[in-house]
């Protein structure tokens, strides 16, 4: 009897290790579907690369600078202007 049962749990061991292998397999054969899927969709989105995005956003930081740069100097403009008309008004 001792060996009919060493044997029957050798069979139930290979067989619950042939199902983790089963499992195992179907689990990585819905993830490569799954990621398919998502790039396939991801794809049809025509979303941008990390690098892309910040290529853009520092040529918008560099913008925005030389932006603030040129308010400043047409306003200083603005005020030398405003000050050479009262001049010329007041002579």
């Amino acid at each position: 009897m001792p060996q009919t049962r060493n044997r029957l749990f050798d069979e139930f061991s290979k067989l619950m290790t042939d199902a983790a292998g089963v499992a195992e397999g179907a689990r990585r054969e819905v993830e490569t579907l799954a990621r398919s899927q998502m790039e396939r969709f991801m794809a049809g989105m025509d979303l941008v690369s990390r690098d892309e995005f910040e290529a853009v956003k520092e040529m918008a930081a560099l913008a925005r600078s030389e932006n603030e740069k040129l308010a400043a100097r047409v306003a200083a403009l603005e005020a030398r202007l405003a000050k050479d008309e009262a001049v010329q008004t007041d002579a």
